[in-house]
């Protein structure tokens, strides 16, 4: 299996899904902290890959997506953003909105 097939299997197999640096115990940059942080505040069940672990899954994602940087958000299928954009979308409420949808 390519990376870009595990990236989308992973995508499709949970609703809320997290391609992080670390893991939500204990993130390995400030960012994938940040991100881990919004999503406990918001309550949301959510999956993390731990992009360290795997330098294709790491540049894969970023093919993916099209989007240059790490962390990334993903719900139900369709790529939100990273960081500064989830955290755009939590101050203004869109965030809740969009993770309420997903149960």
């Amino acid at each position: 299996m390519s990376a870009q097939e595990k990236i989308k299997s992973m995508i499709d197999e949970n609703k809320v899904m997290l391609f992080m640096k670390g893991d939500r115990k204990f993130p390995q940059c400030g960012f994938s902290g940040m991100a881990c942080q919004i999503l406990d505040h918001v309550g949301v069940e959510y999956t993390t890959n731990n992009v360290l672990d795997d330098n294709e899954i790491r540049e894969g994602v970023k093919v993916f997506s099209n989007w240059p940087t790490i962390p990334q958000l993903y719900v139900n299928g369709e790529f939100i953003g990273g960081a500064d954009i989830m955290r755009e979308m939590f101050e203004s409420g869109e965030l809740k909105q969009l993770l309420e949808q997903v149960g």
